[in-house]
């Protein structure tokens, strides 16, 4: 059981506003991938032998993963669609961690049948080696988790995360709130509004307490966050996602991302580089450009730091002038 994160006041922009510390929740299942794999730590999954999973060589998820197995006592096989030249020299970050912990990192683009796989989804992918791999003899015992955690297992501990945000709301007399987060997949993005909008009837607080979950996109734009969220949800619990006009691509430096990193990190508080930077400058458009006087803002720090190890000397490099 992961103990309750703490919740602690920031001043952003000339707006207060609250920084919800799911990245101080563990050392090795940091933020949303504590609350994404929360199940598999708390579930007998005494029958897997083997998980298997798939995403970017230096994606949070994969060092948590690798945690996961290493704990359960599984073997770990991790596809990924490329790996630099760079990472593979000079192994380090969430890669060199989970390497540490006995990961198989696979390079689909390097495999034999490599050319059968071009334009498939990566968890396509995934599941279409392994179901031909003779070496992946028990399906039974294998577990599967797709890309960012993007399944429904991921719901379990987010509900204790919305648990958290409520009785947070309850005992602050903080009546109208609205819970932001920057969203990959959007996975923890759609599962926490639902789980807000079914314990607050439940528990009778409709009337009483308004909780509004906010998110942006920093994967492929608004279009297909909301496509992420309907293979999970139905369209009532869709959480509202805002933005600021500016099309990002997931990984690429950006000035703007960088500085904005530098002004929130002066806060005291480390955040991470890739999706943190656009969830505060979509904030911060949304708070500039919206009459939100009434409105309390509680931002989820989902964790990931670890990643700032590859991430921060690549932006030293190329902004050498600010640094």
């Amino acid at each position: 059981m992961f103990s309750i994160s703490p919740v602690q006041a920031m001043n952003f922009d000339g707006h207060n506003i609250y920084i919800k510390r799911d990245d101080l929740l563990h050392s090795d299942f940091s933020g949303n991938k504590a609350r994404k794999f929360y199940h598999f730590l708390h579930h007998d999954y005494s029958h897997v032998t083997q998980l298997v999973a798939s995403g970017s060589a230096q994606a949070n998820s994969l060092y948590s993963l690798s945690v996961l197995a290493k704990q359960q006592g599984w073997k770990f096989d991790y596809y990924v669609s490329h790996i630099s030249d760079f990472l593979l020299q000079h192994p380090q970050g969430n890669y060199a961690a989970a390497i540490l912990n006995g990961a198989n990192i696979i390079n689909v683009s390097h495999l034999d049948d490599a050319e059968n796989l071009v334009g498939m989804h990566l968890d396509d992918a995934m599941q279409c080696i392994v179901s031909s791999d003779p070496n992946y003899t028990d399906k039974n015992q294998i577990l599967f988790i797709p890309e960012g955690g993007r399944c429904e297992y991921a719901e379990t501990g987010i509900a204790q995360l919305a648990t958290e945000v409520i009785q947070w709301a309850q005992d602050q007399h903080k009546n109208n709130l609205q819970v932001f987060l920057p969203s990959g997949t959007g996975t923890t993005a759609v599962y926490l509004n639902k789980q807000i909008i079914q314990q607050l009837a439940q528990l009778a607080l409709t009337e009483v307490l308004i909780i509004e979950v906010l998110t942006c996109s920093t994967v492929g734009g608004d279009e297909y966050l909301r496509q992420q969220f309907a293979k999970l949800v139905d369209e009532i619990y869709f959480p509202k996602i805002i933005n600021d006009g500016h099309k990002y691509h997931f990984g690429k430096l950006s000035r703007r991302c960088f500085d904005m990193w530098n002004t929130v990190c002066r806060s005291g508080i480390e955040f991470e580089l890739l999706y943190d930077p656009v969830g505060f400058l979509v904030l911060q458009h949304y708070l500039n450009n919206n009459t939100v006087n009434a409105t309390d803002i509680l931002y989820i720090h989902q964790g990931g730091v670890l990643g700032n190890k590859t991430m921060l000397p690549r932006y030293q490099r190329k902004f050498s002038d600010t640094v």
